[in-house]
């Protein structure tokens, strides 16, 4: 801890306390004499290589030039911005006080200019960062080729299988083995649905819902976690991210919220609604064959995803019946 706090002139460390919220990196907040910071431990293999992340850092401090409210890292004695200690990637960055907020928190007005900032970070990507067909990231979270229905399947029968020789059997399992059920059978009726290739894309965050933006008060005080930036379809982002923020305990989306949200995103970034409503159907083609969180659970003996397992999974089913109404949401 001394030799990176040095590095950075940051002083000595007073106080170090984990920061619990995030899945894949670690972070801690950090007092020093000289302030307080943000240390950030890029511990995931696939975003932690010290040039990949001194380029993410220099698009945010593009982006924060332009106004939009981001935390660029401190800069070390030797002008960059990764520290590596031991092997391991770190970055410093100021301390912001803000609190998460989902969007049961947000008026209507306020999720309109959540779509607003996010069409906005989208605008000003276009601006920074380099022509989109020159760059492609090595590494892309969500890929523009749509899932193939038959892999799904033979991942649900996988599963099956996993919970089953579960021991003990609980409530989860239970849960899981009903959920895998009824998403196959409803994919057995959507299977001609699958998405063509192909989406306008362009530079994107790449992890935008509500544990990656910090508020002041009623106003957006900081984007974070900038480790998935690259090129996707960008409308999917905005659908993508309203499925986090908007979904309620019980499975479905506020759609009222989602409307605005969606609305002030279209002027923002300049989408289309024949954009927005493509976006809709692919996001949602995603949500159908995506088991990442029972995939964490069972695969990998992680639980961290658990909590949003339930709500996360009765959306598909909800969505499914309300496709007409979500599209007109975002579209309308």
């Amino acid at each position: 801890m001394s030799a990176l706090l040095r590095q950075y002139a940051a002083g000595s460390a007073l106080a170090c306390e984990p920061v619990d919220q995030g899945l894949l990196n670690r972070g801690y907040r950090l007092c020093t004499t000289r302030g307080r910071y943000f240390l950030k431990h890029h511990f995931d293999p696939d975003t932690a290589d010290p040039a990949a992340i001194e380029r993410r850092h220099r698009a945010t401090q593009r982006l924060a030039d332009l106004g939009v409210p981001v935390a660029p890292p401190l800069t070390g004695r030797d002008g960059r911005t990764v520290a590596v200690v031991g092997g391991h990637a770190y970055a410093l960055h100021p301390w912001i006080d803000g609190r998460h907020r989902h969007g049961g928190q947000l008026t209507t007005g306020q999720c309109a200019r959540l779509g607003g900032l996010l069409g906005a970070v989208h605008a000003c990507l276009e601006r920074v960062m380099p022509p989109k067909g020159r760059t492609r990231p090595a590494t892309s979270p969500h890929p523009v080729e749509s899932v193939d229905p038959d892999s799904t399947f033979a991942l649900i029968d996988d599963l099956l299988t996993r919970v089953s020789r579960h021991r003990p059997a609980d409530s989860f399992d239970e849960l899981a083995r009903h959920r895998l059920l009824e998403r196959r059978a409803l994919l057995e009726r959507h299977a001609d649905r699958r998405p063509p290739r192909g989406a306008s894309v362009g530079w994107v965050h790449g992890d935008f819902h509500p544990f990656n933006l910090l508020y002041k008060g009623d106003a957006p005080a900081a984007i974070v976690d900038w480790d998935r930036l690259g090129v996707q379809p960008r409308a999917e982002e905005a659908v993508r991210a309203a499925a986090i923020f908007f979904v309620r305990p019980v499975g479905a989306l506020d759609l009222p919220k989602a409307r605005a949200y969606a609305r002030a995103y279209r002027r923002s970034a300049g989408a289309t609604p024949s954009e927005l409503a493509a976006a809709v159907h692919r996001v949602w083609w995603e949500r159908l064959n995506d088991f990442w969180m029972l995939r964490w659970h069972y695969e990998r003996g992680d639980t961290r995803a658990d909590p949003q397992f339930p709500a996360a999974s009765a959306l598909v089913m909800w969505w499914t019946r309300e496709y007409d109404a979500v599209c007109e949401a975002f579209a309308g």
